[in-house]
């Protein structure tokens, strides 16, 4: 097939790119700039050159596609409410290009909207359309797709890692060096989930080939670590204390990521296992940060 990838460039995008032309398939790659295309006619890829902001330049891409998979997102979590309706946007944009054929549109999402809402691990078989994280934007604009006609599938995703990056993690470091505490909510209880970038990104081949329309996968390999685990492997890394924080204190120090610090993330992958075979293989999230290079992180 022909794949348009957005974010074909990016953490996760650069490794579904390989997959991708693994499996034989021809790929253009969405890229910012001149330099993203050359990254990607190293790789064997084509380019597309658009941006997040311009959706119907973006959605041009997907002209003479065979199917999409759409990874891109502005990480600016500062703005993390406008990036998440610029994604929806798009994926209005990439869904009327799509209309009316059966070819797949691959839509990312967080597993968080699996949450049933009872203290169990979201599911795909849930989705909380009224949950208060923005993100969402993308699956209520999925769905709409879906109900126009399009055949729309979502990825759900965790704490994706390796040893460079680790989700909402990498933030959180950051903001640890800041305030020269690594902090935590009560007794660290919440959980989060987690996968590694390589098992996500075959997560994403295996969704492409089955074309399952209006199917969730939660790209999910560890269900649930507990905060004060990775705050301790954390802490060790960056030579600094672990703090417990009372409730009340959560918007103060942790700003925009308050909306995460104390949540209960953990997911279940049993569901997308199942239907796509997946099993992955990957180091666990723990692993990965003992093995970061802390030294190595920019200031």
């Amino acid at each position: 097939m022909r794949v348009f990838l957005t974010g074909a460039t990016g953490f996760i995008g650069s490794r579904i790119l390989g997959e991708l032309l693994a499996d034989g398939h021809e790929v253009i790659g969405l890229t910012r700039s001149d330099a993203g295309a050359q990254e990607l006619a190293s790789a064997g890829a084509l380019a597309h050159i658009a941006t997040l902001d311009d959706p119907a330049g973006l959605a041009k891409g997907a002209e003479n596609a065979d199917a999409v998979i759409h990874t891109a997102f502005d990480h600016d979590f500062a703005n993390f409410v406008a990036n998440c309706e610029k994604d929806r946007r798009v994926i209005a944009a990439l869904g009327a290009v799509l209309k009316g054929s059966e070819r797949p549109l691959l839509i990312t999402s967080g597993v968080g909207l699996g949450n049933p809402g009872n203290g169990e691990p979201a599911r795909e078989d849930v989705f909380d359309t009224h949950h208060r994280n923005p993100r969402i934007a993308s699956e209520l604009a999925g769905q709409e797709q879906l109900e126009a006609g399009v055949n729309v599938g979502v990825v759900r995703l965790p704490q994706v890692h390796d040893t460079v990056k680790q989700g909402l993690i990498s933030p959180y470091i950051a903001m640890a060096r800041q305030k020269g505490v690594v902090a935590y909510i009560g007794q660290g209880a919440n959980r989060w989930s987690a996968a590694h970038v390589s098992d996500v990104a075959k997560l994403y081949a295996l969704a492409l080939a089955r074309a399952e329309r209006g199917a969730r996968y939660n790209a999910v390999a560890e269900e649930g670590i507990a905060i004060r685990d990775i705050v301790s492997v954390i802490a060790g890394g960056l030579g600094l204390p672990a703090v417990s924080l009372p409730q009340e204190e959560t918007d103060r120090h942790f700003g925009w990521l308050a909306l995460f610090a104390a949540a209960d993330m953990a997911a279940s992958s049993t569901l997308t296992r199942q239907k796509l075979g997946w099993t992955p293989t990957g180091p666990g999230l723990l692993g990965d940060l003992r093995n970061m290079n802390y030294a190595a992180l920019p200031a």
